[in-house]
């Protein structure tokens, strides 16, 4: 809901340091490797009883991230670029999650499984849309130019990465929290769903 917006503020200055560092000679692929390494690292300061260090390299991650793309723009986007940079971004939202799990789970066990499969949910919702968006030729710039179409939602990633943030600020709040964003996951991902049914119906394509 947020992304729209938040692209707006971020683009410039990312597109920027993806220019300067596109002459340096760093790929985009690169750095979204290092921008895993790093998200996973900031898991495991988690899972070790360290949410607010681990808070740094949470968004350094994040600004990675960001960074990639600004770097495929200054250069070349690929297929494969966009594949692993999905791929990574899947693989880190799961594990903030698992790593409060690991932290406390007798106290985040269940909250933290009904959050991991929410994610579960809205991610496959998310890229079966973007199948179905390339078959119809659909296309949209508003969440920024990216190899696959990003739908938009209640939740997307601008709002994850708060809520990551909300989670290392206040990490004994991670029941509450994860059933409540869980909740709100479940929500995108039907509603996404029901506009799939309108935008993709056999009706729509004879008109």
């Amino acid at each position: 809901m947020l992304d729209a917006a938040a692209r707006k503020l971020i683009d410039p200055p990312l597109n920027a340091a993806g220019r300067r560092l596109a002459v340096m000679g760093i790929g985009a692929d690169t750095v979204t490797v290092l921008g895993l390494i790093i998200g996973l690292f900031a898991a495991l300061l988690i899972a070790l009883g360290q949410p607010m260090p681990a808070l740094v390299p949470l968004l350094l991650s994040r600004l990675a991230d960001g960074l990639d793309g600004a770097i495929a723009r200054a250069t070349r986007k690929t297929d494969f670029g966009g594949y692993l940079d999905i791929a990574s971004d899947f693989l880190f939202y799961g594990s903030i999650p698992f790593a409060f799990v690991l932290l406390d789970p007798g106290a985040n066990g269940v909250a933290g499984a009904f959050l991991l499969a929410s994610f579960y949910y809205n991610g496959t919702s998310f890229l079966g849309y973007a199948v179905l968006a390339e078959k119809h030729g659909i296309e949209t710039t508003s969440q920024g130019v990216k190899s696959l179409y990003f739908s938009n939602g209640l939740l997307e990633g601008t709002e994850t990465i708060l809520f990551f943030v909300l989670l290392c600020l206040f990490p004994t709040a991670f029941a509450p929290l994860a059933w409540i964003f869980g909740g709100l996951c479940f929500a995108t991902a039907t509603l996404r769903i029901l506009s799939a049914r309108t935008v993709f119906s056999p009706n729509k394509d004879q008109t």
